[in-house]
């Protein structure tokens, strides 16, 4: 998977190097690809009702306690609010691109079902909770009410979101697989991931890192030890199988979303510091995602 983000930077620099073919890719996989894949996974999987309740304690109790961190170190430390906005999103968003394709890799169809109970439970919570606090970090600017306007507009139209909800309809349900439609959102599916691994290699730069150095700390440090720590100790606490843990402990310890440095560039972040924060963490992650995997398999069996 890694090997395939760093092939992405290659290509980035000698073949492909037009800016517009990793710009359309990427909206590409965001609008089409990314939510063929939820909703092809999503409307089928089968789980437990008793195993999503203490699962979603572990995912959202890790992303409450990385979001919370990063706004209380923004307030202390006097981030301004496009600053501090893009922190927060460093800190508690996680590349959903990433977290799939590492854990389909690692646990195969055992772990898919986890996988995409965690994207189905933090995908919505995400997004309308980094909105929600964009525009509070903001309320002191005059475009205040287009952030607002914004707001609605991101959460109403965002296609992870619309894929989200409408698998979880078709799965409550009970339809299982709709024809034409299931194989044509599953072949589509099939493609997101290496292009999206693609895109992120080559999206890194890392201009600007040593002008930002408080913030980008403060996001790196909710992100990578904040995040999974809360994962881990709330996994305990549950009693969560290897695999789930596992599952979860990737997606607490993954970079943040690359889609940070476009929400804070539409709504008036910091997106040269969200941009360096994404970055940052995607070459990171190939450390820390191994090593929670280890750490997963050390503690829970």
């Amino acid at each position: 998977m890694f090997a395939l983000i760093v092939l992405g930077h290659a290509i980035r620099r000698t073949v492909v190097e037009q800016p517009d073919f990793w710009a359309g890719a990427d909206r590409l996989a965001y609008w089409v690809l990314l939510p063929s894949l939820l909703y092809s996974k999503i409307s089928t999987m089968q789980l437990s009702s008793e195993f999503i309740g203490p699962y979603a304690t572990v995912i959202v109790g890790g992303f409450v306690a990385a979001f919370v961190f990063a706004v209380v170190a923004s307030r202390l430390l006097g981030f301004a609010g496009p600053v501090a906005s893009s922190v927060v999103q460093g800190a508690s968003r996680h590349n959903t691109f990433i977290a799939l394709a590492v854990t389909e890799r690692l646990f195969g169809p055992v772990g898919q079902a986890s996988a995409y109970l965690a994207s189905s439970i933090l995908i919505p919570v995400t997004n309308v909770a980094v909105v929600v606090a964009i525009v509070l970090l903001h309320q002191s600017q005059s475009t205040q009410p287009s952030l607002g306007r914004a707001i609605v507009r991101d959460i109403v139209r965002n296609p992870l979101l619309i894929a989200v909800g409408a698998g979880l309809v078709v799965n409550a349900l009970g339809v299982g697989k709709i024809g034409v439609l299931h194989d044509m959102t599953d072949l589509l599916g099939r493609a997101a991931l290496p292009l999206v691994l693609l895109s992120i290699g080559a999206g890194i730069k890392l201009d600007g890192v040593g002008d930002k150095l408080a913030p980008i700390a403060v996001a790196t440090v909710g992100k990578m030890a904040v995040f999974p720590l809360a994962i881990y100790l709330l996994a305990m606490w549950q009693g969560l199988g290897p695999v789930p843990a596992g599952v979860a402990l990737i997606y607490g310890s993954c970079a943040t979303a690359t889609s940070s440095y476009a929400l804070a560039r539409q709504m008036g972040g910091d997106a040269p510091l969200a941009a360096t924060i994404v970055a940052l963490q995607t070459l990171m992650s190939f450390a820390t995602i191994p090593v929670a995997v280890e750490i997963a398999r050390a503690s829970f069996g």
